[in-house]
């Protein structure tokens, strides 16, 4: 099957990139490798996937990879450019696209929204326009948790009210989800939504819950926790995202309605973790006591999220099972081999 996954020096679309080359899956990735955090961290991404910096910063030329040959491509590319991205799909014939870029963070959404509507919006509708116009087979998307807004009810479920979005992100990913649903309608296109809760490991962003508590402690700086700690979040661990999105992306697409050409699924933990116990958690992996910064919510943060799995645990098998101190775990080794920390 040939698969582009766009985002794919980015943290969910470096590891999907990864299995799907792992299970022998013809891919292109894509990414514009944009600054939003530390971009070498972007870089050694790509490293691990055979595409060396002096590669993937070359613009607009598909580069091989020097690890898994011709089975994976990299290009630095825009999804806003509408004269590159059809050539792109004209030249590579893609059977599934697995759109995972996306300008992220709910917080830089309220001092940037112009890089929102450019990356989330035009670059959704490219990528729809090229899924129309050159047959893809199932367009799986990035969604997010963000959608459900001030709902209070949990667990999230899909029938919820997605119609209360409290940042710009969620607005854009929301967005996405209603633009997805016309092509579907109008051109037939099978089109699959994830709504993506809070997802940490290995190769994780930096501006994310789990990097940011893991540096400040190691560093003995105090972490930022909001809502003086009164918050829970659906911490996911990137293996069980990932093999949820390759379940998706690798099953054949049954469409015997309208109905079912789109679809739409939380991809969580199937559980709630207060944030308090996830720093303990953090603490005790590092052996490190946090210093705390308590301070009120922020503006477009919710209080808790936890995601309402059946769907896909009823229709693809899937079974989110790695624990948080697992998780964590596995993450703190990622960082203190990366970042290099000697032993204490």
């Amino acid at each position: 099957m040939k698969i582009l996954v766009t985002g794919a020096a980015g943290f969910i679309g470096f590891h999907v990139t990864k299995v799907l080359l792992a299970k022998e899956h013809n891919v292109v990735g894509l990414d514009n490798i944009n600054d939003y955090y530390d971009i070498a961290l972007k870089y050694d991404r790509l490293t691990t996937l055979g595409i060396p910096k002096e590669k993937a910063e070359i613009l607009n030329k598909p580069v091989n990879s020097t690890v898994f040959a011709n089975n994976f491509k990299f290009v630095r590319m825009n999804l806003e450019d509408r004269e590159l991205l059809p050539t792109l799909f004209e030249n590579e014939k893609f059977d599934v696209v697995c759109n995972l870029a996306a300008q992220a963070g709910v917080r830089y959404s309220l001092e940037n929204p112009e890089t929102y509507i450019d990356s989330n919006i035009v670059g959704f509708l490219n990528i729809l326009e090229c899924s129309r116009n050159h047959k893809i087979k199932h367009l799986v998307y990035a969604s997010s948790s963000s959608v459900y807004g001030l709902n209070k009810k949990t667990p999230f479920e899909t029938s919820d009210s997605v119609d209360r979005p409290i940042s710009l992100y969620a607005a854009s990913k929301k967005s996405n989800e209603l633009m997805a649903h016309t092509y579907s309608h109008l051109y037939s296109i099978p089109t699959t939504g994830l709504r993506f809760f809070t997802v940490y490991g290995p190769w994780g962003r930096p501006d994310m819950a789990m990097f940011l508590f893991t540096d400040a402690i190691i560093k003995g700086n105090p972490i930022k926790v909001f809502n003086n700690g009164d918050m829970e979040r659906d911490f996911t661990y990137i293996d069980d995202i990932t093999e949820g999105v390759i379940r998706i992306i690798e099953k054949k697409k049954e469409t015997t309605s309208k109905s079912d050409l789109y679809k739409i699924y939380n991809i969580g933990n199937n559980n709630s973790v207060k944030l308090l116990d996830f720093i303990k958690a953090i603490e005790k992996s590092l052996g490190i006591k946090a210093k705390m910064q308590m301070l009120p919510m922020q503006p477009g943060d919710v209080k808790k999220t936890w995601a309402n799995v059946d769907g896909l645990i009823n229709e693809y098998g899937y079974s989110p099972n790695t624990s948080v101190a697992t998780g964590i775990g596995n993450f703190v080794d990622w960082y203190k081999q990366y970042y290099k920390i000697k032993p204490s």
